[in-house]
């Protein structure tokens, strides 16, 4: 079974004991279970692809937050020819890796 889910302004495709990473979000500090509701479309081999419009109605996708952790650092960089302006700055993006314990539908 799998599941296309919204988080945030990105689409994921999970399967139930999938790692993968989402943008960091305000929880608690000692929650490790996330419930993403934004179900898009949920696929199975026998009972077919259900698709949402725009979401698909009582279907959650359960996962535990495993760590967190920060992406590559990006460095910005602001310039201004001829006039002795230049800024150079890095930047650290916050991830949390989650693991998808179930999709239920």
């Amino acid at each position: 079974m799998y599941a296309i889910i919204s988080d945030g302004s990105h689409q994921y495709r999970v399967e139930e004991g999938m790692t993968f990473e989402v943008q960091r979000k305000d929880i608690a500090e000692d929650q490790k279970i996330i419930d993403f509701d934004r179900i898009l479309l949920v696929g199975d081999i026998e009972g077919g692809v259900k698709i949402g419009a725009p979401t698909v109605e009582g279907a959650v996708v359960t996962a535990t937050i495993i760590r967190e952790m920060k992406a590559d650092k990006i460095i910005v960089q602001k310039f201004r020819r001829r006039k002795g302006y230049a800024v150079k700055q890095g930047h650290r993006q916050k991830h949390l890796q989650v693991k998808v314990q179930k999709i239920t539908h």
